[in-house]
Protein backbone atom coordinates (compact mmCIF):
# COMPACT_ATOMS: atom_id res chain seq x y z
CA UNK A 1 0.00 0.00 0.00
CA UNK A 2 0.88 3.15 -0.84
CA UNK A 3 1.80 6.44 1.26
CA UNK A 4 -1.11 8.21 0.03
CA UNK A 5 -3.41 5.28 0.23
CA UNK A 6 -2.33 4.57 3.63
CA UNK A 7 -2.78 7.91 4.83
CA UNK A 8 -6.75 8.05 3.53
CA UNK A 9 -7.73 4.81 4.76
CA UNK A 10 -6.05 6.11 8.77
CA UNK A 11 -8.00 9.28 7.65
CA UNK A 12 -11.48 7.32 7.01
CA UNK A 13 -10.75 5.34 10.34
CA UNK A 14 -10.04 8.34 12.89
CA UNK A 15 -12.96 10.14 11.12
CA UNK A 16 -15.21 7.19 11.89
CA UNK A 17 -14.02 6.71 15.32
CA UNK A 18 -13.97 10.55 16.05
CA UNK A 19 -17.76 10.61 15.14
CA UNK A 20 -18.67 7.71 17.65
CA UNK A 21 -16.71 9.15 20.75
CA UNK A 22 -18.18 10.14 23.97
CA UNK A 23 -16.67 13.45 24.35
CA UNK A 24 -14.10 16.22 22.58
CA UNK A 25 -10.89 14.10 24.51
CA UNK A 26 -11.75 10.85 23.04
CA UNK A 27 -12.29 12.09 18.90
CA UNK A 28 -8.80 13.89 19.61
CA UNK A 29 -7.60 10.23 20.92
CA UNK A 30 -8.56 8.56 17.71
CA UNK A 31 -5.69 10.72 16.14
CA UNK A 32 -3.34 11.21 18.37
CA UNK A 33 -3.22 7.28 18.50
CA UNK A 34 -2.85 6.96 14.92
CA UNK A 35 -0.33 9.77 13.74
CA UNK A 36 2.80 7.94 15.20
CA UNK A 37 2.74 5.08 13.79
CA UNK A 38 1.85 6.44 10.32
CA UNK A 39 3.73 9.18 9.56
CA UNK A 40 7.60 9.42 9.28
CA UNK A 41 10.69 7.51 7.37
CA UNK A 42 11.08 4.76 10.13
CA UNK A 43 14.59 3.87 8.43
CA UNK A 44 15.71 7.34 10.08
CA UNK A 45 16.05 5.49 13.45
CA UNK A 46 18.72 3.24 11.37
CA UNK A 47 21.12 5.92 10.07
CA UNK A 48 24.39 6.95 11.99
CA UNK A 49 23.66 9.63 15.20
CA UNK A 50 20.04 9.59 14.06
CA UNK A 51 19.14 10.05 17.92
CA UNK A 52 20.17 12.71 20.71
CA UNK A 53 20.31 10.59 23.31
CA UNK A 54 22.96 8.02 24.16
CA UNK A 55 21.99 5.52 24.66
CA UNK A 56 18.54 5.55 22.56
CA UNK A 57 15.58 6.39 24.42
CA UNK A 58 13.14 2.80 24.34
CA UNK A 59 10.46 5.09 23.76
CA UNK A 60 10.61 6.48 19.80
CA UNK A 61 7.44 8.17 19.08
CA UNK A 62 4.99 10.45 20.81
CA UNK A 63 1.77 12.77 19.23
CA UNK A 64 -0.62 14.88 21.25
CA UNK A 65 -2.81 18.05 20.77
CA UNK A 66 -1.90 21.00 22.57
CA UNK A 67 -5.52 22.81 23.28
CA UNK A 68 -5.60 26.23 24.02
CA UNK A 69 -7.20 26.93 27.38
CA UNK A 70 -10.38 29.48 27.63
CA UNK A 71 -7.68 32.20 29.08
CA UNK A 72 -5.20 32.36 27.06
CA UNK A 73 -2.51 31.72 28.98
CA UNK A 74 -1.56 28.12 28.23
CA UNK A 75 -2.03 24.67 25.98
CA UNK A 76 -3.15 22.26 27.61
CA UNK A 77 -1.77 18.71 26.94
CA UNK A 78 -4.38 16.51 25.60
CA UNK A 79 -4.71 12.88 24.37
CA UNK A 80 -1.34 12.47 24.90
CA UNK A 81 0.63 9.20 23.53
CA UNK A 82 3.32 7.95 24.81
CA UNK A 83 3.48 11.50 27.50
CA UNK A 84 4.88 10.39 30.91
CA UNK A 85 1.80 10.00 32.96
CA UNK A 86 2.38 13.58 34.89
CA UNK A 87 2.20 15.62 31.76
CA UNK A 88 -1.70 14.38 30.94
CA UNK A 89 -3.64 17.63 31.10
CA UNK A 90 -0.42 19.50 31.99
CA UNK A 91 -0.55 23.42 31.60
CA UNK A 92 1.61 24.70 29.35
CA UNK A 93 2.45 28.48 28.94
CA UNK A 94 1.17 29.03 25.28
CA UNK A 95 4.10 31.27 24.34
CA UNK A 96 6.58 28.18 25.09
CA UNK A 97 8.40 27.13 22.82
CA UNK A 98 7.74 25.78 18.82
CA UNK A 99 4.10 25.20 19.41
CA UNK A 100 4.27 29.03 21.19
CA UNK A 101 5.10 29.80 18.07
CA UNK A 102 2.30 27.79 15.92
CA UNK A 103 -0.10 29.77 18.62
CA UNK A 104 1.53 33.46 17.54
CA UNK A 105 1.19 32.64 13.58
CA UNK A 106 -1.29 29.85 13.46
CA UNK A 107 1.08 27.99 10.58
CA UNK A 108 2.57 24.75 10.44
CA UNK A 109 6.29 23.49 11.13
CA UNK A 110 8.50 21.06 10.19
CA UNK A 111 11.63 20.50 12.08
CA UNK A 112 13.20 17.62 10.53
CA UNK A 113 16.18 17.67 12.52
CA UNK A 114 15.38 19.84 16.58
CA UNK A 115 18.97 20.80 17.08
CA UNK A 116 19.33 22.94 14.10
CA UNK A 117 16.67 25.36 15.45
CA UNK A 118 17.70 27.54 18.32
CA UNK A 119 14.65 28.04 19.84
CA UNK A 120 13.30 24.44 20.19
CA UNK A 121 12.29 23.37 23.78
CA UNK A 122 12.00 20.38 25.40
CA UNK A 123 8.24 19.46 26.19
CA UNK A 124 7.81 16.06 26.12
CA UNK A 125 9.41 14.31 29.63
CA UNK A 126 9.28 10.66 28.10
CA UNK A 127 12.21 11.16 24.97
CA UNK A 128 14.16 14.31 23.37
CA UNK A 129 12.97 14.73 20.24
CA UNK A 130 14.81 14.45 16.95
CA UNK A 131 12.47 15.61 14.60
CA UNK A 132 8.51 17.39 15.02
CA UNK A 133 5.86 18.13 13.13
CA UNK A 134 3.21 20.49 13.88
CA UNK A 135 0.12 21.78 12.44
CA UNK A 136 -2.96 24.36 14.14
CA UNK A 137 -6.34 23.03 14.64
CA UNK A 138 -8.20 26.35 13.11
CA UNK A 139 -12.03 26.81 13.40
CA UNK A 140 -13.81 29.64 11.18
CA UNK A 141 -10.22 31.46 11.79
CA UNK A 142 -9.84 30.86 15.53
CA UNK A 143 -6.88 29.67 17.03
CA UNK A 144 -8.33 26.39 18.96
CA UNK A 145 -4.25 24.60 19.71
CA UNK A 146 -1.53 22.30 17.93
CA UNK A 147 -1.30 19.03 16.84
CA UNK A 148 2.50 17.43 17.28
CA UNK A 149 3.99 14.63 16.74
CA UNK A 150 7.80 14.08 17.42
CA UNK A 151 9.89 11.18 16.65
CA UNK A 152 13.61 10.47 18.60
CA UNK A 153 15.41 10.00 15.64
CA UNK A 154 16.56 13.00 13.24
CA UNK A 155 15.23 13.06 9.50
CA UNK A 156 12.15 11.65 10.55
CA UNK A 157 9.63 13.69 9.06
CA UNK A 158 9.26 15.36 5.59
CA UNK A 159 6.58 17.73 3.67
CA UNK A 160 4.64 15.04 2.92
CA UNK A 161 4.37 14.39 7.01
CA UNK A 162 3.06 17.80 7.35
CA UNK A 163 0.43 17.66 4.89
CA UNK A 164 -0.58 14.79 6.03
CA UNK A 165 -0.65 16.36 9.40
CA UNK A 166 -2.41 18.98 8.53
CA UNK A 167 -5.46 17.46 7.53
CA UNK A 168 -5.49 15.56 10.51
CA UNK A 169 -5.43 18.54 12.41
CA UNK A 170 -8.55 19.73 10.33
CA UNK A 171 -10.19 16.24 11.17
CA UNK A 172 -9.33 17.23 15.17
CA UNK A 173 -10.94 20.71 15.07
CA UNK A 174 -14.12 19.59 13.25
CA UNK A 175 -14.43 16.59 15.42
CA UNK A 176 -13.62 19.03 18.53
CA UNK A 177 -16.43 21.44 18.17
CA UNK A 178 -19.03 18.63 17.24
CA UNK A 179 -18.13 17.17 20.53
CA UNK A 180 -18.43 20.12 22.08
CA UNK A 181 -14.79 21.16 23.10
CA UNK A 182 -15.34 24.22 23.97
CA UNK A 183 -17.91 23.44 26.75
CA UNK A 184 -15.84 20.66 28.24
CA UNK A 185 -12.74 22.69 28.20
CA UNK A 186 -14.33 25.77 30.46
CA UNK A 187 -15.54 22.56 32.79
CA UNK A 188 -12.08 21.67 33.98
CA UNK A 189 -10.43 22.58 37.10
CA UNK A 190 -7.79 24.37 35.93
CA UNK A 191 -6.34 25.17 39.69
CA UNK A 192 -5.75 21.35 40.32
CA UNK A 193 -3.32 20.66 36.88
CA UNK A 194 0.10 20.82 36.99
CA UNK A 195 1.66 23.60 34.87
CA UNK A 196 4.84 24.06 33.24
CA UNK A 197 6.50 27.68 32.26
CA UNK A 198 9.97 26.73 31.18
CA UNK A 199 11.33 23.61 29.57
CA UNK A 200 13.66 21.36 31.09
Amino acid sequence: MNFDREIAAAFARCATEAALAHGPEEALWSITRTVPALLGDASAALRPNAFRENPAPTIGCAATVFLRTPNGRHHLISAPVNFLPEQYHELVGIELGHPGEVARHHMSLLLKDTALHQGFVKILQSFRAGSSIFAPLLWQGQYLGVLICANAARGTYAERDLQALQGFAALAATAFMAQGGPAWLASLDYAALPERLTAT
